[in-house]
């Protein structure tokens, strides 16, 4: 499964605008719809976290972070249970490998 970028926002470009600073803090959203509509044919509510994000942010240190959710949690929190195990760890093979990538952990 290759993931597709899908949308790149900056939210602290955003909050200059209103006169709010924040740190850098940038909102990652990419997927594959092959995947996520397999999960989704399970329990169509889990598309409120499809496709698939992460958020890249500095502290207050300087140092970067990359958040995002575990596909399996995702899984749980839809109430997807057995039968999708092969999807969601393809799922998560790949997170890994992206943001292996990103953060030079690969």
């Amino acid at each position: 499964m290759r993931p597709i970028s899908v949308a790149r926002i900056d939210h602290a470009t955003g909050d200059k605008e209103v006169g709010l600073p924040l740190l850098p803090t940038e909102l990652l959203i990419f997927g594959s719809a092959k995947g996520g509509t397999l999960l989704m044919q399970s329990n169509q509510t889990i598309g409120i976290d499809f496709p698939l994000k992460a958020l890249a942010w500095e502290d207050a240190n300087g140092e970067t972070w990359l958040s995002y959710n575990n596909p399996g949690w995702l899984t749980r929190r839809h109430w997807l249970g057995v039968g999708r195990d092969r999807t969601v760890d393809t799922i998560a093979a790949t997170l890994s490998t992206i943001v292996g990538g990103a953060t030079g952990r690969a």
